[in-house]
């Protein structure tokens, strides 16, 4: 979840967003169909043109690449004002005109400086060009369109599960705070007091008072230091904590409800099978512009039902979706300990949406 942007989505009108033409990965994949394109035309049985030809080929198909990705990416506010299907249909439509007009500059310069690249009329080539750019065109809007509209329905399962995990707090967890409340309300009165207040917060962002914008990497340490507090409680002397947080940006933006899960997978697989109970390791540090945080666990000799497998996945996801390919999470063991890696880009990654 972004802390200001929302997901590529439909919104009220039905509009369907466009793909960011300023953007490296879409101008490459302009300049790589009109690479494609010029080559596969030159390997045609019946091409008549040498490598001049090839080359000149590829420069005209590359400057037009280039010609159409800075037109759209200006064109793009403007299109994407309009409604339903239209900005698609507006981007075929300049891509196509702004071929023909290249082609018929291009045909006439051939004639001007006597290169003889160019056999067919002017009206010819303009007309196959516009015709293979109509083709090739509308594949890659295709392609873009069902892009954003994975992208959309990635947004959606991501929010649901934020949602569903937000929306639940494991009861036994509950039952055992309360009861550990209880406990306390007698003999340390203030200790039950800082108890409810630690539960508090960890009510108020699982049950999404902040909604599915980002928090900071400070509140979710915060967090999960209170949900610490309790299991200490708890747990007493079984639970030993080891925080290695060197030098962590306490602004980084972070989804909510990230960190505090594996952590409370860390206690409950890790901690409460055995008996005389084990350390947790929380360790961060920088990595150049972004973050690495790291929990390791012990193992238990047997595995707990459910394992760490669930809450895994839904934070590989939720990673996967905020950060894009730069996020990665690794988990599985190392040695006699279970290790869960989260190496995060830098404060504005995102995007290869």
């Amino acid at each position: 979840m972004r802390e200001s942007k929302d997901p590529p989505a439909t919104d009220q009108r039905g509009q369907h967003p466009l793909p960011d033409f300023c953007s490296a990965p879409v101008i490459f994949a302009l300049l790589v169909v009109g690479a494609i394109t010029v080559t596969v035309m030159w390997l045609a049985p019946n091409n008549s043109h040498g490598w001049r030809g090839y080359s000149v080929g590829m420069l005209f198909a590359e400057w037009l690449a280039m010609v159409i990705g800075v037109a759209l990416c200006k064109l793009s506010p403007l299109l994407q004002r309009l409604p339903g299907h239209a900005p698609y249909a507006g981007v075929w439509l300049a891509m196509v005109l702004i071929v023909a007009v290249g082609s018929a500059i291009v045909h006439w310069m051939d004639g001007a400086m006597q290169m003889r690249l160019l056999t067919d009329t002017t009206g010819d080539f303009v007309q196959n060009n516009i015709a293979i750019t109509a083709l090739l065109g509308a594949a890659m809007l295709r392609y873009f369109y069902l892009q954003a509209q994975w992208q959309t329905r990635l947004a959606a399962v991501t929010q649901a599960q934020v949602a569903a995990l937000q929306a639940r707090i494991r009861p036994h967890f509950l039952f055992n705070s309360m009861n550990t409340v209880a406990a306390l309300v007698r003999v340390d009165p203030a200790a039950a007091e800082r108890t409810v207040e630690d539960l508090s917060e960890l009510f108020r962002a699982a049950l999404g008072e902040h909604g599915t914008r980002d928090g900071t990497l400070g509140e979710e340490l915060g967090l999960v230091d209170r949900y610490l507090d309790i299991e200490q409680l708890r747990l007493g002397q079984r639970l030993r904590i080891r925080r290695e947080l060197h030098d962590l940006p306490a602004d980084y933006p972070l989804p909510r409800l990230l960190l505090q899960p594996l952590v409370e997978n860390a206690v409950r697989h890790g901690i409460q099978p055995l008996r005389e109970g084990g350390e947790i390791i929380l360790g961060g540090r920088r990595d150049g512009d972004g973050i690495v945080i790291e929990i390791d666990n012990p193992l238990a000799g047997a595995p707990t039902p459910a394992g760490h497998g669930h809450g895994l996945d839904n934070v590989r996801q939720r990673v996967a979706f905020r950060y894009g390919a730069r996020g990665r999470v690794t988990a599985g063991p190392v040695g006699d300990r279970f290790v869960v890696r989260l190496q995060l880009p830098g404060h504005h990654a995102r995007t290869d949406r």
